[in-house]
């Protein structure tokens, strides 16, 4: 399920191709910087391959750029997001400006679902 040996070779590509958001929040998130959790970038889980996840919150954390925004990508996301959640995962999801633009918001976001229900991911993906 977690890091399946055929997308070994992808995932390693895209952890050395970060975009600059994901590089961005990838330098806040690295060596359990925030509130003591530790994330790993670009993991697998299933057939998809997530930006952050966080296995101690069962959080998975999206990075969403322009692609994201066309109908074909609202719909893969939505997919993505209840294949995730029917693993029991919550998924929170940012654009890529907001990372850029608003990173404090984006972790205090990130540090307030850890420990929340699901109410708490809900509130962040739509504020």
């Amino acid at each position: 399920m977690y890091n399946h040996p055929s997308q070994k070779d992808h995932r390693q590509q895209l952890r050395n191709h970060l975009t600059p958001a994901e590089a961005t929040l990838w330098r806040a998130l690295q060596r359990s910087q925030l509130a003591g959790s530790k994330f790993r970038r670009q993991h697998g889980i299933g057939s998809y391959i997530v930006d952050f996840y966080c296995p101690a919150e069962r959080l998975v954390v999206e990075l969403d750029g322009a692609g994201h925004f066309s109908v074909s990508g609202e719909a893969n996301d939505v997919e993505r997001t209840a294949y995730l959640n029917g693993l029991g995962l919550r998924v929170l999801r940012f654009e890529n400006r907001l990372v850029l633009e608003q990173l404090d918001g984006v972790l205090t976001a990130i540090a307030v679902v850890f420990n929340s229900g699901p109410d708490a991911v809900a509130l962040v993906n739509h504020s």
